[in-house]
């Protein structure tokens, strides 16, 4: 999910009706209660600074077992998140719900950022060029579907002879749909374990659609970058014609789907907000 500047295409002031920032109370309980919540995610920000290398690399697995102990451990009031925020509502009732997203921290190797969605948003299907992602899903309900690149038709779970031979002729063509695999399509619910997307594993293009009121804790290193060649990619499913042998996309249990690039869908963008959390530093 593109965090970049020219992504958050809007930021409508005044849409959401925010409260005044709370004075800091001297009393020692709240005091120790700020303290415990900034650890946190000063903890999750270390912990980044081991993991993320920079481009071209993937944290070793006991940094990506350490990431996700401390991801899983995350509450929405270690950010400073409640679900009666205004972000997780529509604010124009009948037209599309809007998608809030709020940068935490980016630096080169990494960036954390969180994203509000009310009750029906979508995030549209897209990629993570060159990324290691960690997703926690702080609150709600939404529903996934991600995908991976079909890179070998020698694949072990890959369709052979069991899809139509013509498919395997229009994905050859550059710039022509491509085929991929589902990696999963279900429901994901609060408190369920994080999710981790590899470059080119683990569902590296995935879209999102809320259930319920979410908040979405998003970590991706290395960070999008249009100048390094991570632009953020949307694509569009296409329906898969039945083969002769009638498998319709579906080969020794896996399913696969037609990809194709598109235009970043004209009715979607985020709003950017500020985010008044606990600091990492």
């Amino acid at each position: 999910m593109r965090i970049e500047r020219n992504l958050i295409s809007n930021t409508i002031d005044g849409l959401y009706d925010l409260p005044p920032r709370k004075k800091v109370s001297d009393k020692k309980g709240k005091k120790q209660r700020k303290k415990q919540k900034r650890a946190m995610l000063k903890k999750l920000h270390e912990a980044c600074i081991g993991a993320f290398l920079g481009p071209g690399t993937i944290p070793p697995s006991h940094k990506i077992q350490q990431m996700t102990l401390i991801l899983d451990d995350m509450k929405p009031s270690d950010l400073g998140l409640s679900e009666d925020m205004p972000y997780f509502t529509n604010p124009i009732p009948g037209l599309t719900p809007m998608v809030t997203m709020m940068p935490v921290f980016k630096c080169d190797n990494f960036s954390i950022c969180i994203f509000c969605l009310p009750p029906s948003a979508v995030i549209p299907l897209h990629n993570h060029p060159g990324m290691t992602v960690f997703s926690k899903l702080l609150f709600g309900s939404m529903h996934v579907k991600s995908y991976d690149w079909l890179t070998s038709m020698n694949e072990s779970s890959g369709p052979g002879s069991e899809l139509d031979s013509q498919v395997m002729e229009i994905t050859a063509s550059k710039g022509s749909p491509r085929l991929a695999k589902v990696h999963f399509d279900g429901v994901f619910t609060a408190e369920c374990n994080t999710s981790i997307l590899y470059p080119t594993t683990g569902g590296n293009m995935h879209c999102f659609r809320a259930l319920e009121p979410c908040a979405i804790l998003d970590v991706l290193g290395p960070p999008y970058s249009e100048a390094d060649g991570r632009d953020c990619m949307y694509y569009r499913s296409l329906p898969l014609h039945p083969s002769r042998s009638g498998d319709d996309g579906r080969a020794r249990g896996v399913v696969y789907e037609l990809l194709e690039e598109i235009k970043k869908p004209d009715d979607f963008f985020f709003l950017g907000a500020e985010y008044r959390g606990p600091r990492p530093m």
